[in-house]
């Protein structure tokens, strides 16, 4: 069973970045695609960007253009979100998740992810 660990989370002034980690462990990681999803305060968890088992393909949300990129490092267990030019309003809580469906392509669909980390806080100060 694959457990994932997220880190990188923390306090930035507007405009500044952060690199959130998500370590997996469990020897099925690399066939798996990924996600990075966000919940704020009163709203829903939210789609944020995808990555295909491989890393051919990602996918993000529109909010993210242009400021987000999501990759992975199958060597290292290890998927990141990269975030520049961050806003007061991607103040959330970031998990990444993993859909334990092999060899599949990236995929945008909350619903469709089984294996969830415990989350990493993310406060943008305007």
């Amino acid at each position: 069973q694959v457990q994932l660990v997220e880190s990188g989370g923390g306090l930035v002034q507007a405009g500044g970045s952060l690199r959130l980690s998500c370590a997996a462990s469990g020897p099925t990681f690399n066939l798996y695609p990924m996600g990075w999803f966000r919940q704020a305060p009163g709203k829903e968890r939210e789609f944020v960007a995808a990555i295909g088992w491989n890393g051919g393909r990602t996918y993000g949300a529109d909010f993210v253009k242009g400021r987000f990129t999501i990759s992975r490092d199958n060597a290292k267990n290890t998927v990141y979100l990269q975030m520049n030019n961050l806003k007061p309003e991607d103040t959330a809580v970031y998990y990444c998740a993993a859909r334990a469906v092999r060899f599949s392509g990236a995929n945008v669909d909350t619903r469709n992810y089984d294996i969830w980390g415990q989350g990493t806080q993310v406060t943008v100060s305007s």
